[in-house]
């Protein structure tokens, strides 16, 4: 298993989904988070492991604008994330 695309649809999820990305960097080589259509809730802890996931080479992507241009994450269009997906060992929605 090499690669790992976890998707974030559910806001009240986007907090378990990072943790759970920064816990699968330590046994997968690639993790990508996708962060869908809402921006996230930027607060204290959530940036402390974004910026952990970050350090640990994971790469963070969204489809919403607000994401990209406030928090830093890369912008994928929904066939971009599509191509991620076909890519991924292993996808888990959140």
């Amino acid at each position: 298993m090499n690669k790992l695309v976890i998707i974030v649809r559910d806001k009240e999820q986007q907090y378990e989904a990072l943790r759970s990305s920064l816990g699968a960097l330590l046994e997968i080589p690639a993790v990508t988070m996708v962060v869908l259509d809402h921006e996230v809730d930027m607060f204290e802890a959530y940036k402390e492991n974004m910026e952990f996931f970050d350090e640990m080479e994971g790469e963070r992507y969204s489809n919403n604008k607000a994401n990209v241009e406030k928090y830093g994450f890369k912008y994928a269009t929904f066939d971009e994330i599509g191509n991620m997906l076909k890519e991924a060992d292993i996808v888990i929605p959140f």
